[in-house]
């Protein structure tokens, strides 16, 4: 699944995948979800989306190559990949924010990598597809328990962990009011985890019916219709003794339904990055001293936030991607405390949401809906157009029908030829080089011979490598080598 502007994918025949570095794997998808954040890049809200970048950040797989320096991972492993790309090594890993490892993006001020979310995340394709190159295989996925449900591990790499992470980030203390604004997948996990993590009471704010219905049978929580509520603070307050929650989680992102102020400044005249709703209904809608814990998707620039309201609360704001429910193999029990053994007995099933939402038709015919859809969206500016927030659909890719066919440069459409970072990345040699801590002289020496180097010198910190033409180099393994040479042990 391809991205070609806003409003517009397309499903296209690219190549398969190859291994680019030792630390590599390739993955044959066997699961993927459409995420609600996809929305994001779909609409064109996402800064550096360029055409062809390849979608998706929730996926399970196969094992079908592994590099020469992956030592975890076989070939026939079933494996759930985390949707963000880390290396384990670096100061942030260290501190268990997987999420801001800095090696894999190292250009970024802020955000670290994720699968098929935009050059600004890395420029990594994504798991919507047959195949996906996995880096750093070693820290990243698991092998998925032998009898854990794969419909249940697939939404292990986001969307479960994401939510465990938004009550987690909300510090509950036994006994307190929790209020979840969204109610997608993401929304219910958190309200099904605060009672996990002992919440007296859980109130969960959405506007679709059928969310409403579902959230309460699933989480057993109490639920408000905004769209039937007039000042949503002054909701939350009478609902609490006239004291506001203890803790309030933004689980939509700047997509929200709701205000038109924030809708017309953010989505509509794209004078920020997107609508600031939720974020004004949890910071007006927590008691002092409350604590607000923030998971949604924003894009970089807001500046319609009540931060003099959270200031004068003495609230206390605590946010990011989920990051310590993607850890290295090692510690995953740490990691994950008994969120697999959970969906493994069936105590806590997350293939359960599926009831909120749908099984898609096949990708291809996904793909020309979407596309035919967005011709229609692009014409009005996307004004008429409403979606369901956060919204992560299970689809069971197809089997590979499409005759193979050359791949071509995308043509770029010429209304959005003059936008910063359109076009197609083709250029390997730009594409993100890893991993960029520094490498012991030994490992580096490793790596050129598996790359078809010949080794001459090695001390504690240079390696003095030639080429040699007689074994043929894998493509791209002078260009590694080079990166490694620069960010890695010099020589």
């Amino acid at each position: 699944m391809n991205y070609r502007g806003p409003y517009r994918v397309r499903a296209t025949q690219k190549s398969v995948p190859c291994i680019e570095h030792p630390c590599d794997a390739i993955i044959r998808v066997n699961r993927a979800c459409i995420c609600g954040s996809d929305l994001h890049l779909y609409h064109g809200l996402v800064p550096d989306t360029r055409v062809v970048t390849t979608f998706g950040h929730e996926f399970t797989g196969v094992v079908e190559e592994v590099g020469a320096s992956v030592e975890k991972l076989k070939v026939g492993d079933q494996v759930l990949v985390p949707f963000n790309v880390f290396c384990g090594a670096c100061h942030f890993c260290q501190c268990e924010l997987y999420s801001n490892c800095h090696n894999v993006n190292p250009e970024a001020s802020a955000v670290g990598a994720i699968y098929g979310y935009s050059h600004t995340t890395g420029g990594y394709d994504g798991g919507q597809a047959e195949y996906v190159r996995v880096p750093m295989a070693d820290v990243g996925p698991p092998v998925i328990l032998a009898d854990l449900d794969l419909d249940d591990a697939v939404l292990l790499a986001d969307s479960y962990p994401t939510g465990y992470q938004a009550a987690e980030m909300g510090d509950i203390e036994e006994g307190e009011t929790v209020v979840v604004f969204g109610a997608g997948p993401v929304g219910i996990f958190a309200a099904k985890s605060a009672w996990l993590l002992g919440a007296g009471r859980v109130i969960v704010v959405e506007h679709v019916d059928y969310r409403l219905e579902f959230v309460k049978n699933f989480a057993q929580c109490e639920t408000v219709n905004f769209k039937e509520v007039d000042d949503m603070a002054l909701h939350i307050k009478k609902m609490t003794d006239w004291m506001g929650a203890d803790v309030c989680i933004d689980a939509v992102g700047c997509e929200a339904a709701g205000n038109f102020a924030p809708s017309l400044t953010g989505i509509k005249l794209t004078l920020q990055g997107g609508a600031a709703t939720v974020l004004h209904w949890c910071i007006n809608s927590v008691r002092k001293g409350g604590k607000v814990s923030i998971v949604g998707v924003y894009g970089p620039t807001f500046n319609a936030i009540p931060i003099g309201n959270a200031v004068y609360k003495g609230l206390t704001l605590r946010m990011n991607l989920a990051s310590e429910c993607q850890a290295p193999p090692a510690p995953a029990d740490r990691a994950h405390p008994g969120r697999p053994h959970q969906a493994q007995r069936g105590h806590h099933a997350p293939h359960a949401v599926r009831g909120s939402g749908r099984r898609v038709p096949p990708v291809l015919q996904q793909a020309r809906q979407l596309h035919q859809d967005g011709a229609r969206a692009a014409a009005c500016n996307g004004f008429n157009l409403k979606e369901a927030t956060d919204m992560d659909t299970l689809n069971s890719p197809p089997a590979n029908t499409l005759e193979k066919t050359p791949e071509k440069t995308p043509e770029v459409p010429a209304r959005f030829a003059h936008i910063r970072g359109w076009g197609a990345d083709l250029d390997h040699a730009m594409r993100p080089a890893y991993p960029m801590e520094r490498m012991p002289a030994r490992r580096l020496a490793a790596h050129a011979v598996a790359a078809g180097f010949q080794v001459e010198m090695v001390t504690v910190h240079r390696v003095v490598v030639r080429a040699q033409h007689a074994v043929e180099k894998p493509a791209g393994a002078s260009m590694r080598i080079a990166q490694h040479q620069r960010f890695g042990s010099r020589g």
